[in-house]
């Protein structure tokens, strides 16, 4: 642990690797994804060491780390931003609302999308929050 509360771990190490990829599936799974789906996930996880190192952490963890963000969006900030959006929609069936492990998978899933288009989803991000307060619509 650093004095940050934080775990140091070799996210490359072997059998780190290979716990990482049988719990992406594992996710998927509960998620209600398919095999495809987990099979293109880990590809993407594998191509990015800032959201592979936080899913690392989580797994090991059960908590997030957020040592790695876009613009200063972290996984977290990702995670409130879709819970403020699901509550927007509630009286909508979303398969998120009700799945927990759906939820996580999302968040990760939304930042390799925002490393992907960051201009594109940090301003939905900045944009998008839920309608909550008045005057919105």
């Amino acid at each position: 642990m650093t004095d940050t509360g934080h775990m140091v771990t070799d996210i490359h190490d072997p059998q780190i690797t290979e716990a990482a990829h049988e719990w992406a599936y594992a996710l998927c799974e509960c998620a209600g994804e398919t095999r495809e789906y987990a099979d293109t996930f880990w590809d993407r996880l594998m191509q990015s060491d800032g959201v592979y190192g936080e899913y690392v952490n989580y797994m090991l963890t059960q908590d997030f780390a957020c040592t790695y963000s876009i613009d200063g969006v972290t996984i977290v900030d990702i995670m409130v931003w879709q819970i403020d959006r699901f509550k927007a929609g509630m009286d909508t069936v979303r398969p998120e609302r009700d799945n927990p492990d759906r939820m996580l998978l999302t968040a990760f899933v939304t930042m390799l999308d925002m490393e992907e288009r960051p201009e594109e989803l940090l301003d939905a991000y900045r944009r998008d929050t839920g309608t909550d307060y008045p005057g919105k619509f």
